[in-house]
């Protein structure tokens, strides 16, 4: 694990050192127990921040160091490059995995001068990890310490056997965005309310691209105003590009339609200046329709929002629960909407979590329905990926049939803290699936 000392030794270049400051109260929620799980936090993409006092990053860092996970996310590669002029040059590679025997961390590496060591270690809590290097001629070389202070910031620390400070790099992750990832911000309504930039940050940090919200009321957004949730959101280098919106359909009475019309428009025009591409609508009436009349209204009622969306250059898509895979003289509700509304107004939101739940295969609906499927909520039955009962990786093979446009990652069922949750999902996205 020393390879910003051999950085510092064998390239004579000054390092940039860091420190973080602080703690993020997310990692007191559930244990991360397993060494291996802990590891998983070291996986993604990271840069040096401009010194170990601050999480400030430069336009073009000083180093940057990929780590890509390997066998069940239980081992990685690791690849560390430096600057030096124009360029990066490799200057060293690892690789770090988890032995279930000895329930240890190990780590063999080179550095670009030639230069081997081994190492092995562990973690001694859920944010804390020690290893101990040595060279092949087995010398004690030198004890690195890493302090997750969240799942977006480690600080490396290097010392020699001597117990002297060697060096000390604060790392920051910036995980890449070219595949377009969202996140639905259920996933983390509590960590918004209570601090909405250092959770957008967070998010940016992560990987993800834009946001889909759900909180939208009384014309704002976590009490914030379309532009200046907007603002906010583009100040962390996201973008705000779906939003799940609510209002039951209106009684049968012209004035009530009317008012929903009108509320409507206000939502649009909401949406259209916090820059917003489409909208969603869900329905938790269905369980009380007994009819098809009244699910002929429902279809009519999303035309005519959809149509509104159109006008104002947004598009426009129902979002599935369960209920909508009951029948109604003697049709499924989901494949009456789709059926019943107008392809140009009305797009669908696909939650594969719901449609599994419903035992239903969304595939069936891709192919018959293609290009109706705009968005995904891609959510599992416990975090991302981890349940073993969803074929994510056979659903996105039918990406391009569903017209696919807009990959939302979603987390409602946690069993390790938020934080590392959120992180594993987007690594699940990135490195397996897109």
């Amino acid at each position: 694990m020393n390879y910003i000392f051999n950085l510092h030794r064998f390239t004579k270049k000054t390092i940039v050192l860091l420190f973080i400051i602080g703690t993020n109260a997310v990692f007191s929620q559930m244990p991360i127990s397993k060494q291996s799980e802990r590891l998983q936090q070291y996986v993604g993409f990271w840069v040096s921040s401009i010194d170990y006092k601050t999480d400030s990053v430069a336009n073009t860092p000083l180093i940057k160091m990929n780590n890509y996970p390997k066998i069940d996310n239980t081992a990685m590669s690791v690849d560390v490059f430096q600057k030096d002029g124009e360029i990066y040059n490799h200057t060293l590679t690892e690789l770090i995995g988890h032995d279930a025997k000895t329930d240890s961390i190990f780590a063999l590496g080179k550095s670009a001068e030639g230069d081997m060591f081994l190492g092995k270690g562990g973690f001694t809590s859920e944010t804390d990890w020690i290893m101990k290097d040595r060279d092949f001629t087995d010398k004690e070389t030198m004890t690195v310490t890493f302090d997750f202070k969240n799942q977006t910031d480690v600080l490396l620390k290097g010392v020699n056997p001597q117990n002297e400070i060697l060096w000390q790099t604060r790392y920051i992750k910036k995980n890449p965005k070219d595949k377009n990832i969202g996140i639905q911000l259920v996933s983390v309504h509590e960590q918004m309310q209570k601090n909405p930039e250092e959770t957008l940050k967070y998010l940016d940090r992560m990987g993800y691209s834009y946001i889909e919200t759900f909180v939208y009321k009384d014309r704002s957004f976590y009490g914030l105003s379309p532009l200046d949730f907007k603002k906010l959101v583009e100040d962390n280098h996201l973008k705000f590009t779906g939003s799940m919106t609510f209002y039951n359909l209106p009684s049968d009475d012209k004035q009530a339609w009317k008012k929903a019309m009108q509320w409507w428009r206000e939502c649009i025009e909401d949406h259209k200046q916090a820059g917003v591409e489409y909208l969603t609508i869900s329905n938790n009436q269905i369980k009380e329709i007994t009819t098809l009349a009244e699910l002929k209204r429902y279809a009519e009622y999303y035309n005519a929002i959809g149509k509104l969306c159109k006008e104002r250059g947004i598009k426009f898509a129902y979002h599935n629960h369960s209920d909508e895979f009951k029948t109604i003289e003697n049709h499924m509700v989901y494949d009456y909407f789709l059926e019943n509304t107008d392809l140009e107004y009305v797009s669908f939101q696909a939650d594969l979590y719901w449609m599994h739940f419903s035992k239903v295969d969304p595939i069936y609906y891709f192919k018959k329905y293609e290009n109706r499927f705009i968005s995904w909520h891609v959510k599992d039955y416990e975090e991302l990926g981890q349940s073993g009962k969803m074929d994510f990786e056979l659903y996105f093979t039918y990406a391009k049939t569903a017209g696919l446009k807009y990959t939302v990652a979603e987390v409602e069922a946690f069993n390790y803290p938020v934080w590392y949750s959120i992180n594993s999902a987007w690594n699940y996205l990135y490195f397996n699936i897109l």
